[in-house]
């Protein structure tokens, strides 16, 4: 793990640059980068244009508590066969019906179709099997959503799978190693508080951002492939 203490970074842009520079010798060959809309996908835009790699999105949706949506109990990756992975801790304290569970995972994924539809029309998502893969996001607090999207990378036979973000707690950092293959984290401050303490500009990400930044780095990388025209 790559861990070095700075200022706040300047926004997801400046964080994405930085992280690029950090993942300079330790990306796999030819990676496929994800980023986890919608705040991941400006920082992956930023590492995915340095490596000269393809960039797609992964599709996660927290769960979140009954009444306190911010209060993440787990979280659903899409895909042929949907995972929801549970935070046990947080399970045990608040006791969920399992009907909410069930109904707040059939919430997620209608807003994952809603956003698949949105950001790649009729294109599916890169296939991440036998892939070296980078998955980045912007920070992780509590690293629910990431863990559901490693776990998912995982059943979907990703060869390689490195997690690159800007912060997090360090145990969270420690607790996720287990489940990919390195991870790249610029600043693991302890106390941590949330991820926006650590950018001077931590507005939301917005849909026709994404959109742009997906079409931007596809056409980034056609032109970077080998035999691509500069006309």
């Amino acid at each position: 793990m790559m861990v070095s203490h700075g200022p706040p970074f300047r926004d997801r842009k400046d964080a994405g640059r930085q992280l690029a520079q950090a993942l300079i010798g330790r990306a796999p060959e030819n990676p496929l980068v994800l980023g986890l809309p919608r705040g991941g996908v400006p920082v992956a835009y930023e590492v995915a244009c340095e490596l000269d790699a393809e960039l797609d999105i992964v599709f996660v949706r927290k769960l979140g508590a009954p009444g306190y949506e911010e209060l993440g109990i787990g979280a659903v990756i899409d895909g042929a066969d949907p995972q929801v992975v549970l935070n046990d801790d947080i399970i045990r304290q608040i006791a969920p019906n399992p009907a909410y569970i069930e109904a707040e995972t059939r919430r997620q994924l209608r807003e994952i179709e809603r956003r698949r539809q949105l950001y790649l029309g009729d294109r599916q998502p890169a296939s991440v099997g036998e892939r070296n893969v980078i998955l980045v996001d912007d920070g992780i607090a509590t690293g629910g959503t990431v863990r559901a999207a490693l776990k998912g990378l995982r059943k979907a036979h990703a060869r390689k799978v490195l997690l690159a973000v800007p912060v997090a707690p360090p145990d969270v950092v420690q607790s996720l190693a287990a489940e990919c293959d390195g991870i790249v984290c610029l600043a693991s401050p302890d106390p941590f508080y949330a991820v926006g303490a650590h950018y001077m500009n931590f507005d939301q990400t917005g849909d026709a951002e994404v959109t742009h930044l997906l079409a931007d780095a596809a056409l980034h990388a056609a032109a970077s492939r080998p035999g691509a025209s500069t006309e």
